[in-house]
């Protein structure tokens, strides 16, 4: 994988918020770099400008979304489209079969999941929520806790978003009595968005719950597929959801 060197500002940001995620059950809110915390509640965003990258054709969503979330753990950033696709080629080659037999053209939730896993980038699992409200939740306590992104999968399974950050009434990290607010989300269709859906947001600028609940909706549980229905996704909110601390270990190179 060929990269670029980040900004120096951008790197010593990174590096201030794994030693305040390490610590951030033994100091206030408040000292945590990267975090605010006041009466109006806790910010966190993980993203700089360079992260966001755009997915370079229709289908390779799931390819920018990783390469997105990849620049925001690594400490450089890559933003070619060399990389995007073969990170596309990884996700769909780990996607599977589609159920109707044809030949798949993106990549699945699931070869996303597996490619960042694969890269050394997780551990990563996917998260089915019953309601927006649990999976944003769920989302700001994953990003807080770990300091990755996670993965949002939008249109009804048709589209891959990055959530990088979010507003919420109190730090994750410090209570259970918390709701978000708003949410830090990175659309690689950006500035186009959909007929349907609705406009990308704009990267770096968070959004409200309600406007994240336009395109951000369950799966539909109609699915043909059936792994859906027994892996117990099927009409959830499905995320691509980080877990634990990040792993110890050097990331791989795509070749």
């Amino acid at each position: 994988m060929e990269h670029r060197v980040a900004a120096a500002d951008h790197l010593t940001h990174r590096v201030a918020l794994r030693v305040a995620l390490i610590v951030a059950l033994l100091v206030p809110a408040a000292a945590v770099p990267g975090g605010a915390s006041g009466s109006s509640g806790y910010t966190l965003d993980l993203a700089a400008t360079r992260d966001y990258v755009s997915q370079t054709n229709l289908v390779q969503c799931v390819g920018a979304s990783m390469q997105m979330m990849i620049n925001m753990i690594a400490p450089r950033d890559d933003r070619s489209a060399r990389t995007q696709l073969r990170l596309q080629d990884l996700a769909r080659s780990l996607s599977g079969p589609r159920p109707d037999g044809f030949e798949r053209q993106g990549a699945s939730v699931r070869g996303w999941t597996a490619g960042l896993n694969h890269l050394g980038y997780g551990p990563y699992r996917l998260f089915g929520a019953a309601s927006l409200d649990e999976a944003l939740r769920a989302a700001a306590r994953a990003i807080r806790m770990t300091g990755r992104p996670v993965g949002l999968l939008v249109w009804r399974g048709r589209h891959a978003w990055v959530m990088s950050g979010f507003q919420a009434t109190a730090d994750p990290a410090a209570t259970d009595r918390f709701e978000v607010t708003g949410a830090y989300v990175l659309d690689p269709l950006y500035p186009h968005g959909s007929k349907t859906w609705g406009p990308s947001p704009r990267p770096g600028r968070a959004i409200s719950v309600e406007q994240v609940g336009r395109q951000f909706v369950a799966r539909g549980s109609g699915s043909s597929s059936s792994r859906w229905l027994t892996s117990g996704l099927a009409g959830k909110w499905v995320l691509v959801l980080p877990t634990d601390l990040p792993i110890a270990r050097p990331a791989l190179r795509l070749s």
